[in-house]
């Protein structure tokens, strides 16, 4: 005997007033698909009743064989439960997946295969967290997860805000954006550690930038900068500023 899984997702859509695309991609699928589900012409993944279970409070026995078109108070009770607030949901993206995210990071399957979860201390809404490498920005770790939500326009970034870069050349990055109004078409990549310089990138080589909300780190096992360590930041620090100088004092003579 097939389900009604199909029957009763068009159901709780329609009565969401939800076009399929909107549905679908709130559901993480594409609206083909979804179609095909209402269709009753593929039977509805796991995950994706799930989510719809969840989402409608509904449970998954109601939901694959109770015909919900049939009226009386179950019907009302699940109308009320629809307005309920979109919930959570963060994808991750570990550093393993970080090259096939460049490829990928626009692509529904691709999003829709990343491992999920969710988090007490953020509200409902749509995160992206990256597990990020290297020593640039510490005291954040190597390894250390960045949650954020996506930011659509550069404009709303403010100067020195931390966010996560995904770009053509650099890949993901963890950095604090800079802007200036003397080079409008590029920005400043800055590190929290002085060893490493900032550089610039160009706007039209920027694919997202997600606005880091929390970050989730690992016991620290060691001291994070040993003397040495510091000592070789100092002497870094002090050869690029007498080379500042010198390059000023140039400019002044000519």
């Amino acid at each position: 005997m097939a389900s009604l899984a199909g029957k009763n997702i068009r159901i709780l859509r329609q009565q969401k007033g939800l076009t399929q695309q909107a549905f679908a991609d709130r559901l993480g699928i594409k609206r083909s698909l979804l179609g095909a589900y209402e269709e009753q012409r593929a039977e509805p993944r796991l995950d994706v009743l799930q989510k719809i279970s969840e989402w409608f409070g509904i449970s998954l026995e109601d939901l694959l064989w109770q015909d919900l078109s049939a009226p009386g108070v179950r019907f009302r009770r699940l109308k009320e439960q629809a307005q309920q607030t979109p919930r959570q949901r963060i994808e991750f993206v570990p550093q393993k997946a970080a090259a096939g995210y460049l490829q990928g990071y626009s692509d529904e399957e691709f999003i829709e295969e990343l491992n999920t979860f969710t988090l007490p201390m953020l509200g409902a809404g749509h995160y992206r967290a990256f597990e990020i490498s290297g020593d640039s920005m510490l005291p954040v770790e190597s390894g250390s997860v960045v949650v954020g939500h996506r930011v659509e326009r550069l404009e709303d970034v403010k100067n020195q805000q931390p966010c996560i870069v995904v770009t053509r050349q650099e890949g993901i990055v963890y950095k604090r954006i800079q802007k200036s109004n003397r080079q409008p078409q590029k920005i400043t990549l800055v590190s929290d550690n002085p060893a490493y310089p900032p550089y610039s990138v160009s706007k039209e080589d920027i694919l997202e930038i997600w606005q880091a909300d929390l970050i989730i780190s690992r016991p620290a096992q060691k001291p994070r900068i040993g003397v040495e360590q510091l000592a070789e930041v100092v002497q870094q620090l002090q050869s690029r500023i007498d080379k500042l100088q010198r390059s000023s004092s140039s400019s002044k003579r000519a």
